[in-house]
């Protein structure tokens, strides 16, 4: 079915941590990761005489900049005719490590495929905007949400991506599980060419250390998730979590990006938390509670303890499901440029 006008809605994603940085088999990176039920990034394409990108007041300049430039890259690669407005209803902060600029391409780019009644799979929309090089967790999100778990990409000599990572595995994250997300608005995460550099000056990641970081998320975060034992599975990520914290500590300032978040993240370790850490390349952190008492009881304790602190609290559960789209059906738009 095609539309007229497309509401696509998705949301932001922790990255929990890479599993093998050393890609001796011949893939490398793999991923863990969540997708969460907010921050949303809420979009909404419409037939129009022309181009135009238009926002609600609260949308970051930024945000609105990058949109341009990704229907830009989109157009002119499916030479398509640009009679269509894109209005940003909400976003999803930018360079926090919640995977904003993945979930913005995905939807602008799904939007476009209903429009024009292209039928692009995310996987190829994630290709043409030059999504997924190293993890998958964001594609995954999108398509199912969950609990997502993928394969690294395949490794090459000249270090050009083929293709999207796989999704190897996919669970329901527990529905009382609660997720609090801790925000430095001061200081932006590593991104775009930054991070490239900064993976071409990190030493080579040890390859038995690559082995025990798989087998934690096969034998222990996997089976946990399942048998719903937050503790276990809470091992497991900060298992990962340590290491490839101080894997990336010389390009990142240490452990984790952000001082002021890691400070709070050292108190929920002292306190007994089962599971915290840093999502991406930060700033922000998260932790994982039993239920929604705990997360709230923990969050005010917090704010309580780093009142005079530059940071903002959100609790929010999983997503289970992937992008929704609510649209007006019509004939398609016409593909190609006049």
């Amino acid at each position: 079915m095609n539309f007229t006008n497309i509401t696509v809605q998705s949301s932001a994603r922790l990255h929990m941590g890479f599993f093998d940085l050393h890609g001796g088999l011949g893939r490398k990176f793999g991923s863990i990761g969540l997708s969460l039920e907010a921050p949303k990034l809420v979009i909404k394409a419409s037939a129009a005489d022309a181009l135009s990108v238009v926002s609600d007041a609260t949308v970051p300049a930024a945000v609105i900049s990058k949109a341009i430039s990704i229907t830009q890259q989109l157009l002119a690669r499916l030479h398509l005719n640009d009679s269509f407005e894109l209005n940003i209803m909400q976003h999803i902060p930018e360079h926090a490590g919640l995977g904003s600029g993945t979930q913005l391409a995905l939807a602008i780019g799904t939007a476009l495929s209903q429009l024009y009644g292209l039928n692009l799979t995310t996987t190829e929309i994630a290709k043409l905007t030059g999504r997924g090089g190293r993890s998958g967790i964001g594609i995954g999100a999108f398509d199912y949400g969950g609990l997502l778990i993928d394969g690294g990409r395949i490794s090459s000599a000249d270090n050009v991506m083929l293709t999207p990572p796989p999704l190897l595995a996919r669970y329901n994250f527990p529905e009382d599980w609660r997720i609090l997300l801790i925000f430095d608005a001061t200081q932006p995460g590593i991104h775009g060419e930054q991070e490239k550099i900064a993976f071409t000056q990190l030493p080579v990641f040890s390859e038995n250390l690559a082995a025990h970081l798989c087998r934690h998320v096969l034998m222990q975060a996997m089976p946990a998730l399942i048998e719903r034992d937050l503790t276990a599975f809470g091992h497991s990520i900060q298992t990962l979590q340590t290491h490839v914290g101080d894997y990336f500590a010389p390009v990142q300032g240490g452990r984790y990006a952000s001082k002021l978040v890691g400070e709070v993240l050292q108190h929920l370790e002292t306190v007994g938390a089962a599971c915290f850490g840093q999502s991406s390349w930060g700033p922000t952190g998260f932790a994982v509670f039993e239920n929604a008492h705990e997360a709230e009881k923990h969050m005010q304790q917090l704010k309580a303890k780093f009142a005079d602190q530059a940071l903002n609290w959100m609790i929010c559960s999983a997503c289970n499901h992937g992008a929704k789209l609510i649209g007006s059906s019509s004939v398609a738009l016409t593909h190609q440029k006049h």
